[in-house]
């Protein structure tokens, strides 16, 4: 039985396949990327990503890779359904990649979430994934749960695609547990399925299975016949992860048979397919392979060379599985050339690597491997603990088959001892396997099945270049005809191109002048504005209360009262100075200003009212920035006009908040209302400018920078038509400090 991928990994052709079959070859690149540069959520940008790390599955697995990493990050920020898509995801890439740790930790981290995902699809996908978790741990109890837990959702949901996936994986069960009807049952349910679905990748990765399930039993020509199969679809829908990876199994086939040269064509083809999409795990596998065959021949140096390079490949990727196998096969490479020593070194470090993904299957071979070099050592107390080591373990996982191949060898290791009886009796069992064996029977068949598909390439090849030629006549005439029709329109061309760029350039230079004009304009408004900010924020009166405060703290020798309320003056002219002339300042800053602001006044009225600045969370205070001292003019009505050291229990709050893309900004007091300040003397004599003023500057900055703030005013209590409430509306900017 030729080499055989254990099934800790074999999820690595469904995830791609099933992936694929959703968007596959229905979306191109430049769709995908326009989905994530339209989708305006998060739940909506990781959809869409992901779609766009499934195309590039089949097309460049280093990008499926980064975005794999990218979405992972987003896992805080979504909710179960959202992080259940982004751990399948993530665990389909893992297994490309062959990580099968990270692989298992993706699955580990979605087993919680199970009971809070309503979303049929995905729960019978995340079912599968479980249920492969299982079987990786060899719990094939709760493997089989898990499964058909996904049948019974699959077939309720009459999706084709995710019941043929269900039943692949049962198949794949019953075929590790040993169930040969059953798992041929299941392969042939899923195939019946995909012949149903639209897509031909779906049936091409049945075929594929279905293969898989024959090989594993020792029904190689029927394996070889599905696979040769799936690779004429394969190349039909251009999908060459399955391309790579299907010609590489057909020359794993075609070297068990010992026809090395059509193993070496089939094994380059997967290695040349595995370039193009940038699958390196896919290219090191068909390199592992590629050495046995140079080894077969007895090229040991080629051998060698070509398993290092897969090692350097798998170590980046830290393929653990993967590396075992290159150890094992370096290992009998050293074997055959009576180098012991290295070759047990090689058996060891495989065993190790085996050993910590707990690969039972690969391990028995392993430990075959080193009892065979303790058998050309004549060391065979040795080589027999080892061998049946190999049959123990072989006897409860893995294929049956290639229990055999250990007997031979027990057989030859008796006879070296002179135990006759137990060297016939081993001998026997390797005969009774191989009188019911076909597969040196079916090698010719098999290579007439390679030779008909290598033809079947030659024809579409012979077929495409000459329809490849036909295309060029047609073209050459075609183009001779479009020259002579172009020179009549050269000259006519010519001229009307130069009338354009004549027009064109007016255009802009009359573009030119008049934005300059109204950006002259903008700047003068934007300077005037500035000046009667400043004018309007210092206030003479405010200034002239100001002081007689400090003066009244002063004659009642009030030093504390007098030096807190001249410090808080001073921070506060030095504040309104330095950033009335600016444009936007940050939020942190404006704060400071209101809250000096308020002491003063709140000490000024002896502590007669309240007040409260409050800040969204979800407000950034270092970055976030607002057009200077836009609420300070609303505060000082709330005071001045408001009466709010005559209320009982007075109050003013402020509260910043975000909404959207924009920045509210809330101003409430509990004072007399606009009503009453109405037919209070005071506010009649003083001409308020905050309306006024602030809208001016609001309208400014929507006009530059295509805003929509606003500016409105109402009762804060509307029955009693008391108190007052501003809402300001601006657009939500954010700068870095260096910007």
């Amino acid at each position: 039985m030729y080499s055989k991928v254990y099934f800790k990994v074999c999820t690595l052709f469904l995830s791609i396949f099933f992936g694929l079959s959703v968007f596959g070859q229905t979306f191109t690149e430049k769709d995908l990327k326009l989905a994530v540069n339209n989708a305006n959520d998060t739940s909506a940008i990781i959809d869409a990503q992901i779609a766009l790390g499934k195309y590039y599955q089949n097309s460049h697995v280093k990008k499926a890779d980064s975005i794999a990493s990218l979405v992972l990050k987003s896992i805080p920020r979504l909710d179960a359904l959202g992080q259940v898509k982004v751990l399948i995801f993530s665990a389909e890439i893992n297994d490309i990649l062959g990580n099968q740790d990270a692989y298992l930790r993706d699955i580990e981290r979605a087993i919680p979430l199970t009971s809070k995902i309503t979303n049929k699809n995905v729960l019978i996908r995340l079912n599968n994934l479980i249920g492969n978790y299982h079987l990786v741990k060899l719990d094939y109890y709760h493997s089989k749960e898990y499964f058909l837990k996904a049948e019974k959702l699959a077939v309720k949901s009459r999706q084709i695609n995710l019941i043929a996936e269900t039943y692949v994986y049962l198949a794949l069960h019953f075929m590790y547990s040993n169930s040969k009807d059953s798992a041929e049952f299941y392969t042939e349910k899923a195939l019946t399925y995909a012949r149903r679905s639209s897509s031909k990748e779906i049936k091409a990765q049945c075929l594929n299975i279905q293969a898989k399930i024959f090989d594993y039993f020792g029904q190689i020509e029927l394996s070889v016949a599905k696979n040769i199969n799936a690779l004429q679809i394969a190349s039909e829908t251009n999908n060459l992860y399955q391309l790579s990876k299907f010609n590489r199994e057909i020359g794993i086939a075609q070297r068990t048979i010992l026809n090395f040269d059509d193993a070496e064509f089939y094994f380059k083809q997967a290695i040349d397919y595995a370039k193009m999409i940038k699958d390196d795990r896919q290219r090191a596998l068909a390199l592992i392979n590629l050495g046995l065959v140079y080894f077969d021949r007895k090229e040991y140096s080629k051998a060698l060379n070509t398993t290092y390079q897969a090692i350097l490949i798998l170590e980046n990727l830290n393929d653990i599985n993967g590396l075992g196998e290159s150890f094992n096969n370096l290992g009998i490479i050293n074997r055959e050339q009576k180098k012991f020593n290295e070759a047990a070194s090689n058996f060891n470090q495989a065993l190790v690597y085996f050993e910590s993904t707990n690969n039972k299957e690969k391990i028995a071979g392993v430990y075959h491997n080193v009892g065979t070099v303790f058998q050309k050592q004549g060391r065979y107390k040795n080589a027999l603990n080892y061998l049946e080591k190999s049959i123990e373990i072989r006897e409860k996982f893995g294929s049956k088959n290639e229990i055999y191949k250990t007997y031979r060898v027990i057989s030859e290791v008796y006879k070296a001892l002179g135990n006759a009886n137990k060297s016939l009796y081993y001998l026997q069992l390797y005969l009774d396997y191989m009188d019911g064996n076909t597969t040196i029977q079916s090698a010719r068949k098999i290579a007439e099945l390679s030779e008909a598909y290598r033809s079947d390439q030659r024809e579409r090849l012979i077929s495409s270049q000459s329809d490849s030629l036909y295309k060029q006549r047609q073209e050459k005439a075609l183009t001779a005809t479009k020259l002579e029709n172009s020179q009549l329109r050269n000259n006519l061309m010519f001229y009307v191109i130069m009338a354009l760029i004549i027009i064109a350039g007016l255009a802009v230079i009359i573009g030119f002048y008049r934005w300059n004009q109204v950006k002259i304009k903008q700047q003068q408004k934007e300077a005037e504005m500035s000046q009667t900010l400043l004018r309007a924020q210092m206030n003479p009166h405010f200034v002239f209360n100001a002081m007689s405060v400090i003066q009244s703290y002063i004659y009642d020798n009030d030093t504390e009262n007098s030096s807190k309320f001249l410090v808080n003056f001073s921070r506060l002219m030095r504040l309104i100075l330095e950033n009335s002339s600016k444009e936007f300042i940050p939020l942190e800053t404006e704060i400071e200003i209101l809250e000096k602001y308020l002491a003063m006044q709140k000490l000024r009225f002896e502590d007669r009212f309240e007040y409260t600045i409050t800040i969204d969370e979800n407000i950034n205070n270092d970055f976030t920035v607002i057009p200077p001292m836009i609420t300070q003019p609303f505060i000082e009505n709330a005071i001045e006009h408001g009466q709010l050291h005559t209320i009982e229990g007075g109050f003013i709050n402020v509260i910043f908040k975000k909404e959207l893309d924009m920045l509210s900004i809330h101003i409430e007091d509990n004072g007399i209302g606009r009503k009453g300040a109405k037919s209070n003397k005071k506010s009649k004599t003083h001409k308020s400018m905050a309306m006024e003023i602030t809208k001016d500057r609001i309208n400014n900055i929507n006009k530059k920078y295509k805003t929509s703030g606003t500016l409105d005013i109402e009762d804060f209590n509307k029955s009693l038509e008391t108190g007052t409430k501003v809402l300001i509306l601006l657009p939500l900017r954010e700068e870095k400090p260096n910007s």
